[in-house]
């Protein structure tokens, strides 16, 4: 089995490199850990490998704040510093500085 290390930790902010929303990390798979319904939901030319970290994020478009599961080559750094406006990031986090977030020490999950 071979190591990797995750290029995106909890709290960083972060924005999908195809689709328009961005959201904070709270969770990270070192593989794909998904169904395999959700897997094959991927259209087949955009589908990621699963060998690489897997991120849950508090997500959020124009439109809708949701959670989302991302892989790792599809996200980077969102760099734009303005602040999330998903519900549930002020419940888990506190804004430690522009692009990360800090858990609140009362989180666990």
């Amino acid at each position: 089995m071979k190591q990797r290390n995750a290029k995106f930790g909890i709290g960083d902010i972060v924005r999908h490199k195809i689709f328009p929303f961005r959201g904070v990390v709270f969770d990270v798979d070192p593989e794909f850990a998904n169904t395999e319904e959700w897997w094959n939901s991927i259209p087949a030319e955009i589908r990621p490998h699963k060998d690489q970290p897997f991120y849950h994020l508090l997500a959020e478009n124009d439109e809708s704040e949701y959670v989302a599961y991302v892989s790792e080559q599809n996200l980077e750094h969102d760099k734009s510093g303005l602040p999330l406006r998903n519900p549930h990031v002020q419940q888990i986090f506190t804004e430690e500085q522009a692009g990360h977030y800090k858990p609140r020490m009362n989180f666990s999950h």
